[in-house]
């Protein structure tokens, strides 16, 4: 109920209002059935794009400090995100994401929509960075296929670190789906979960136009 309430009276009107996005591709997105959503991360708009975007209900994977924050502001913060159907995923450590991704597992076995972040931490510079494997794993073990959707224009909007939002253009992009089955059977995992997150990122690169970096945005410090 809240999501649909605060996609369609709250998130709209004012989207509409504000930048008018435009959308390219909206018939990729299956009408009904599992798949995931993989996109770029510019911004904190991103998923809120997707979302309007999107008719259907699409679940996101989301940072763990968005449902643990202290005082009146981190529990709004928590509420709101759990309304909006938000899987917390715990960055802190190796295997610490498990939990979330069986959630995320269960979100596709359902056959609903999941949004995905494959860079996990938005883009300093606005550049593309690679992806991790966990997109690829979900893709593998739900077997369905994965969206490859590019925002541009949130990073110009509302990059990590500004407060109030500029105003400019911004498009959502999707791709053709992706399908991952031939990749079932390989026998180093591994090197299959590598290959299929390479593609998803090389589908996304294309586009978003944006200059790929061979390396995690979280292992990149800022420019100041």
């Amino acid at each position: 109920m809240f999501y649909f309430f605060f996609k369609n009276v709250v998130l709209v009107p004012w989207l509409r209002w504000w930048s008018r996005p435009r959308v390219e591709g909206l018939s990729h997105v299956p009408a009904e059935g599992a798949a995931i959503v993989a996109g770029n991360h510019q911004s904190f708009l991103d998923q809120f794009l997707q979302g309007v975007m999107i008719k259907r209900r699409i679940n996101f994977l989301a940072k763990s400090e968005y449902f643990t924050g202290k005082g009146l502001k981190g529990r709004l913060m928590a509420a709101f995100f759990r309304g909006l159907r938000g899987i917390p995923v715990d960055r802190s450590g190796n295997g610490a994401g498990h939990a979330a991704l069986d959630a995320g597992l269960q979100v596709l076995r359902e056959g609903e929509l999941l949004g995905i972040f494959p860079e996990g931490t938005r883009s300093h510079d606005g550049r593309l960075y690679k992806g991790r494997v966990g997109v690829a794993a979900l893709a593998l073990r739900a077997g369905a296929p994965v969206i490859p959707c590019a925002v541009t224009g949130t990073f110009e909007a509302l990059p990590a670190g500004r407060r109030r939002p500029r105003t400019v253009p911004m498009t959502v992009r999707f791709g053709e789906p992706l399908d991952f089955s031939r990749y079932a059977n390989m026998t180093d995992r591994r090197a299959a979960l590598r290959a299929a997150t390479d593609e998803i990122m090389n589908a996304i690169q294309k586009l978003s136009g944006q200059e790929y970096v061979d390396c995690y945005a979280a292992d990149v410090k800022p420019v100041k």
